[in-house]
């Protein structure tokens, strides 16, 4: 008993402790998001304590949580629930019950988790590795997958993948992209009466980052008959050779999603070495190699200049590392790698990001090197956004993000309304 409450009593001082995090004064609510961010960096702290002392390891801490509870395929009055396996990999399946006179939208979901963590059938709303604590129905990717079937005449495909450490790249992405070929095939569009011209591919924060690459390979593909006609990338992770840009300073001990803690978990997805994790918060990753890719990512012409703030350019130092990965230098990883050409063949895009954000930089400077090849794309950026706004502001994105997909799938591009 006393071991118990010591242990309470050390998890309530470390909460007291961080729900001290000062938050910008433009966030609504600043309470809830201070509370979400200290049980969060509570959660981070005691999984680091107890891989450090040999108990547990600090993934497998984390997944106890987000463990807890999954929500069961449950139909409602409104939409019909089943899960199955395209291509042997898990999906659940969202389909309007009322009758449609033509086929319907089809918006593929792919749930972030930093690689390592969730699943479609998550009650406990993922935000890149923690949780959201304020529990409820509306806060899960199940309540996400619902909306949009309900509310867009949609069916909507929730897609799971393997997990790293015990799955590391590139399993993620084959897994997806298995799943969306097949998804794609006729016969299956017609077996779920999807209309193969209005297709959405959508993902956040990691999610994003498969829903990316998926994409890019889809398009370019020329053995796939149907393409995708929107991706919808909210909050993603583009790029992984830069790990020191303007959003990675401003936001190193930020929010929700801390600059150290994003490259320990991204170190979990590539590799288990402990000395590449150090290289990387160095931004020293990167072998000689590489130099030809970082215009791919120059912040100090991609980025608007609002958001270079004065910050000075310097390329990462190169060849310091001895157990730099090709991965890094992977479009299935960093799909902002990928060249004009291939970037020229993607379809009309929708990227949501936000100014609190470890990420934030990727989707501004993948908006720039659309939009410079003649992609359209629409960019919403929330000035008092954080990590995970999807599941923090709920009911008014999940509305603006569904009308976002809907028109565009219906009507085609939505030209000039990038907002930044």
């Amino acid at each position: 008993m006393t071991f118990k409450a010591l242990c309470l009593g050390l998890l309530c001082v470390l909460f007291d402790f961080y729900i001290c995090v000062p938050v910008p004064g433009n966030i609504e609510e600043p309470w809830k998001v201070r509370a979400l961010d200290a049980f969060i960096k509570t959660i981070d702290f005691v999984a680091t304590c107890f891989e450090n002392a040999g108990i547990m390891k600090y993934e497998e801490f984390v997944s106890i949580i987000f463990k807890l509870d999954h929500t069961d395929p449950l139909s409602d009055e409104h939409v019909t629930v089943i899960e199955t396996a395209f291509a042997d990999i898990p999906v659940r399946l969202y389909t309007p019950k009322r009758k449609s006179k033509m086929p319907r939208r089809a918006v593929i979901y792919i749930h972030g988790g930093a690689f390592c963590f969730g699943s479609f059938r998550s009650i406990l709303i993922l935000i890149t590795g923690s949780i959201y604590f304020f529990t409820s129905e509306q806060m899960s990717f199940d309540f996400l997958n619902r909306w949009t079937a309900n509310k867009l005449n949609a069916v909507v495909v929730g897609l799971d993948y393997r997990l790293a450490p015990q799955h590391q790249f590139p399993a993620q992405f084959e897994d997806s992209f298995a799943a969306v070929k097949f998804f794609l095939q006729d016969e299956v569009l017609t077996k779920y009466g999807v209309d193969p011209t209005r297709i959405c591919i959508a993902g956040d924060s990691f999610g994003g980052t498969l829903a990316a690459a998926v994409t890019q390979q889809v398009q370019n593909n020329l053995e796939i008959q149907h393409k995708i006609k929107l991706q919808a990338l909210l909050y993603p992770s583009l790029q992984l050779i830069d790990s020191y840009l303007p959003a990675h300073r401003d936001n190193e001990y930020g929010l929700i999603l801390t600059r150290k803690t994003g490259i320990k978990l991204i170190s979990l997805y590539l590799t288990a070495s402990e000395t590449l994790s150090l290289a990387v918060l160095r931004n020293q990753h990167m072998p000689l190699e590489s130099a030809h890719l970082f215009k791919f990512v120059n912040w100090s012409i991609l980025l608007p200049k609002k958001y270079r703030k004065d910050y000075v350019y310097t390329e990462p130092v190169l060849g310091r590392c001895n157990h730099s990965l090709p991965a890094f230098m992977d479009i299935r990883a960093s799909p902002l790698l990928a060249n004009d050409s291939q970037l020229r063949n993607l379809p009309s895009t929708y990227i949501l990001t936000c100014q609190y954000d470890l990420v934030r930089d990727d989707g501004f400077m993948y908006t720039s090197r659309l939009q410079n090849v003649g992609v359209q794309v629409t960019h919403d950026h929330l000035e008092d956004g954080i990590h995970g706004a999807l599941s923090f502001m709920t009911s008014p994105l999940h509305l603006h993000l569904g009308l976002r997909i809907k028109d565009s799938l219906d009507y085609g591009p939505l030209e000039g309304r990038s907002q930044r």
